[in-house]
Parts: structure tokens; C-alpha cells; sequence
């Protein structure tokens, strides 16, 4: 199991893949945010009860998502666009990992982005 420490290195290294990166947010099956860090020089769009209540939703749509499975596959990944904000919701066995970044980044830069966060969470 990954500690607090690796946990906080895999969130530097995804935050620092592309100045449009806004949040990044390890989060536990049970929905609790492990680890979350901020990109330097950008501002939260959410207060941060409302961000541990969005993470806790994400866990909780990771359940239900699950119901799907074994007719559907896996989920790989989920993208919702915002008018104010991309996010990115990429699961490992362990962890989900949330990413929020800059609506303009291109889908190319993305999927890049998702590519990436699946080989740095493969081993936690």
C-alpha cells in the first residue's frame, strides 16, 4: 500500500504535468480526500467543505458505476467538461484520483493527462 509520502509525490508530479492543472485529489474508496494539492498560483472555484463533500460523491458514484461492470466493462476514466472547469476522475484499485484543470486544455492534452496518471497510480 502506497504511503502518505508516495501519495503526495504522484499528486506533485500530476499537477506538474501542465500549467493549465488546477487540483488534484488522491482520494480513498470511502470518498476522503488522502491527499489534494492546489497548482501554484491558482485560486479553489469551491469552499473546502463543498470540495470534501464533491470527492465524497465521486466515491460514491465509483459504487454505483461498479454496478455496471460486468456487462459494461470497467471504467476507465470520466470527463465531465464545465463551463469553468474540466474534470478528470481516472480510478486505480485503491485510490481515485480527481483532477480539475482549465477548460481550454486540448482533449489531446487530456488524454495525455489520463495516460499519465494511470502509469504514476499503477503501483499505489
Amino acid at each position: 500500500m502506497a504511503t502518505k509520502k508516495d501519495l503526495l509525490g504522484i499528486a506533485e508530479k500530476i499537477i506538474a504535468h501542465n500549467s493549465k492543472m488546477r487540483f488534484v485529489a488522491i482520494i480513498d474508496l470511502k470518498g476522503n480526500i488522502v491527499e489534494g494539492i492546489m497548482h501554484k498560483g491558482k485560486t479553489s472555484l469551491e469552499s473546502q467543505k463543498e470540495e470534501e463533500h464533491f470527492c465524497k460523491q465521486i466515491g460514491q458514484r465509483r459504487k454505483m458505476r461498479k454496478e455496471f461492470d460486468k456487462t459494461l466493462g470497467k471504467v476507465r476514466y470520466v470527463h465531465v467538461e464545465r463551463d469553468n472547469v474540466s474534470q478528470l476522475v481516472v480510478y486505480s484499485k485503491k485510490y481515485t484520483i480527481f483532477i480539475t484543470v482549465e477548460p481550454e486544455l486540448s482533449i489531446k492534452k487530456k488524454i495525455e493527462l489520463v495516460n499519465t496518471v494511470k502509469k504514476l497510480i499503477s503501483k499505489a
